[in-house]
């Protein structure tokens, strides 16, 4: 059986790495350390590598509500500790009483200073406070680059990765029947919208399954997805669970709120 076939398609190269990682830890008996994960991502480490007893997974984002997460892969006869991790957090230090900062000003000030998605990880804004997660290679480029955020001109302090401001997320959870899997489908009744208005938001690439950007409206949602609709927050898909005497599919799905 085919590892391969419990994934889409489009997630081979990942699963490819993951395997190669494998190798290296339990044949080579060396120590990898990923960039920075998305949930899918890590789902995928966990599935591909398993139980096996060659290979030790730990997961880090810096603090224990992290979205995203480096991992550390190693021998089992080896126990990592904190630093093993490398993530660095910075405080961002801008005029807070005359500039409101929004994540994607954030995100978008990363990506424009050439820096890749998997270098960094949460993004965190709680009132006027906007702290940032990275890997420790990148750190002082980071720091020495990132001169403007939106509007603000920005100064980077790092502090200690146990000073972590993370608010908590609430996720509200309900049920519902869907005639198909189909993205635009499962879009509507997530969002209590017609698939009329969701169409839009698919096609002009503003929808993302698993952080990853689809315009394909008949693109089929599988349990365990992550799915966000820009302006309309993020949901999961957390179960498919069996059709109605109607031939519908009963789903349990969740949204931030």
């Amino acid at each position: 059986m085919s590892v391969y076939q419990h994934f889409r398609p489009e997630e081979k190269p990942f699963i490819d790495q993951v395997l190669q990682w494998q190798e290296d830890v339990e044949i080579r008996h060396q120590i990898r350390l990923t960039d920075f994960l998305d949930p899918r991502q890590q789902k995928i480490v966990e599935s591909v590598i398993g139980a096996n007893d060659d290979v030790s997974l730990s997961f880090s984002g810096g603090h224990p509500l992290a979205e995203r997460r480096r991992c550390l892969l190693t021998p089992p006869y080896i126990t990592p500790d904190d630093d093993d991790y490398q993530v660095t957090l910075f405080s961002i230090e801008y005029p807070a009483k005359f500039v409101t900062l929004e994540h994607r000003d954030v995100l978008g000030a990363l990506m424009n200073i050439g820096l890749k998605r998997e270098k960094f990880g949460d993004i965190y804004l709680n009132d006027d406070a906007v702290q940032l997660l990275v890997t420790s290679e990148v750190a002082n480029y980071v720091q020495a680059n990132l001169a403007t955020v939106g509007k603000a001109n920005v100064k980077l302090k790092e502090i200690p990765v146990v000073e972590h401001t993370k608010p908590a997320e609430t996720w509200e959870e309900a049920t519902a029947t869907v005639s198909s899997l189909r993205l635009d489908v499962v879009l509507a009744q997530m969002y209590r919208l017609s698939r009329t208005k969701v169409l839009p938001y698919i096609e002009k690439g503003l929808v993302k399954v698993n952080w990853k950007v689809v315009d394909q409206p008949s693109f089929p949602v599988e349990e365990g997805d992550y799915i966000s609709m820009r302006s309309f927050g993020r949901a999961r898909l957390k179960a498919i669970e069996g059709r109605t005497k109607r031939d519908k599919i009963r789903v349990r799905y969740e949204r931030l709120q």
